[in-house]
């Protein structure tokens, strides 16, 4: 059996009320609503509370806007991002060790390697406020037989790592 797994932030730039007149993450958005939008309405969310705001909040835009795929195979969408000291202007401030963090993350994410993302130093994940490492950590388990990733995403805007990718997986 094929199910779908897609990977999305939690960023609450994301939700409706932050676009304004100029979206601060249109590229992002549109990436996000995209990849929701492939899983379809009943995908299971593997979420901290503010990211499954946002995954409702990109499903009601992928429906808006007719990307919404109907229900048929298993999905999984999981919110989760990379650090958030990659500059200076980030959230945590510069971390020296960031950048290497989520050079190796992101590779365990595109080819998938499930063990790299099963096992974390939480203490150094922590520090560099990698968001949801439950939720990297369940990727782990969801892409044990998967094909590489098609990234729709990855850029660090406000010094924030970012990724949308998505997946098929084999049963």
């Amino acid at each position: 059996m094929t199910s779908r797994v897609v990977l999305v932030p939690g960023v609450l730039a994301l939700l409706p009320e932050y676009a304004g007149q100029t979206d601060p993450v249109a590229e992002l958005r549109a990436a996000a609503v995209a990849a929701v939008g492939w899983a379809g309405p009943d995908a299971e969310v593997i979420a901290e509370p503010q990211g499954a705001r946002v995954v409702e909040a990109l499903r009601a835009e992928a429906r808006a806007a007719g990307v919404l795929a109907p229900a048929g195979e298993p999905a999984t969408i999981v919110v989760a991002n990379g650090s958030a000291k990659r500059t200076e202007k980030a959230p945590g401030h510069l971390d020296e060790r960031a950048a290497g963090v989520d050079e190796a993350l992101g590779e365990a994410l595109r080819t998938p390697d499930p063990q790299h993302l099963r096992e974390w130093d939480r203490g150094l994940a922590a520090e560099l406020m990698i968001g949801h490492v439950d939720g990297f950590v369940a990727l782990g388990d969801l892409l044990a037989s998967a094909g590489p990733a098609e990234v729709d995403y990855a850029d660090d805007p406000f010094g924030v790592q970012y990724w949308v990718m998505r997946w098929r997986c084999e049963s």
